[in-house]
């Protein structure tokens, strides 16, 4: 048996007695249109790049017509600032069938930030979006906090915030889905959706992020798929170094993750949910869990299991160093980042079955 196939099979098999009961849908089809979500252009939506071949996206209606020239199914793109006419546009290009657009939003970040959230929500769902990522933290749980005190008090802010929203997504009877984005392990994220407890706030299930946490890929996919609303679908690639391990998004195919047993995972659970690729190009992350800083929040995480880890992370690293950008022109990033996107949609096409 393929290593591949014996972490597919083993892992899938251990999570399903601790698994809910899968729902029956008979009517539905797997999505098999292949989206990108926002980050996989960062540099053309934030860095601000001096690019003629290349320039920033100016608003979402910019994104979605360089993604479907490439032949992409979807986007996932942020829905700040939309006017009537954005909406009207946006909406016509999903009414083809050829396309779908995910939203991404902000938390509400007080009852004063409420009207703010739902004017987002409701012009977004006029276009026809009706499912939108958001994040808990934007930044990464080790790097943000120094104490344990200050996690909690970060995972009390964020759970009121969740609490503000389902209201309004209950209201207009879209979903909310928060993205795994390096601040929640995998049981800490279910206890919090189990408080929720509510149809309209779920998961946008990234299959990379929580190696940063120390998890393993596949069982934080087996632990959240019942959850999830859409997925950022990407492929790792770890290094070691002196603090710890880098960590760097690859093309698919060429990083560790059982991509196809992923994908199973998660269509078990909701055949018909939708795949964003999130291939962010970047310089690898550093990921210092050799560091007293790194363990400020994980009082709970014993050395056995950090010890299993990275001896995993050694056995998985990659051949070829990861790839690095900075430095290089601001064209030759820039080229990079669309050739980045472009070679992982034609690997998805010919391995994963998406059209």
């Amino acid at each position: 048996m393929k290593r591949r196939t014996f972490i597919r099979t083993s892992a899938a098999g251990g999570m399903a007695m601790a698994m809910p009961v899968l729902p029956n849908f008979p009517s539905m089809s797997p999505e098999l249109r292949f989206g990108v979500a926002e980050a996989g252009y960062y540099m053309r939506w934030y860095r601000d790049m001096d690019s003629q071949v290349y320039p920033p996206f100016r608003n979402a209606l910019d994104m979605i017509d360089h993604c479907q020239a490439l032949g992409f199914g979807g986007v996932q793109v942020n829905v700040r600032g939309w006017d009537k006419e954005l909406v009207k546009k946006i909406r016509a290009r999903q009414e083809g069938g050829t396309l779908f657009v995910e939203g991404q939003v902000r938390m509400p970040a007080d009852v004063r930030d409420l009207d703010r959230f739902e004017e987002e929500i409701k012009t977004a769902k006029e276009a026809g979006v009706s499912i939108f990522r958001a994040v808990s933290l934007s930044g990464r749980r080790y790097e943000n906090f120094d104490s344990l005190q200050a996690f909690r008090d970060f995972r009390e802010a964020s759970i009121a915030a969740m609490q503000r929203a389902e209201p309004v997504m209950r209201r207009h009877r879209v979903k909310l889905a928060m993205e795994n984005h390096k601040d929640w392990r995998v049981e800490e994220m279910v206890s919090i959706l189990k408080q929720i407890d509510s149809e309209w706030v779920g998961v946008t299930l990234d299959t990379g992020n929580n190696i940063a946490l120390l998890e393993d890929p596949m069982t934080v996919v087996a632990g959240l798929a019942p959850y999830a609303y859409s997925v950022h679908l990407k492929d790792m690639g770890v290094e070691e170094y002196e603090d710890g391990f880098l960590l760097s998004e690859v093309n698919l195919g060429e990083g560790y993750l059982d991509i196809p047993g992923m994908i199973d995972i998660i269509r078990a659970h909701n055949p018909g949910i939708r795949f964003n690729l999130e291939m962010i190009t970047r310089d690898p992350l550093q990921v210092p869990c050799l560091t007293p800083k790194y363990w400020a929040t994980f009082g709970e995480v014993p050395a056995t299991e950090l010890a299993a880890f990275l001896q995993g992370i050694r056995k998985q690293k990659t051949k070829e160093p990861l790839p690095r950008i900075s430095g290089q022109a601001a064209d030759v990033q820039l080229a990079l980042e669309v050739a980045n996107n472009k070679t992982c949609l034609q690997y998805a096409r010919k391995h994963y079955g998406f059209s």
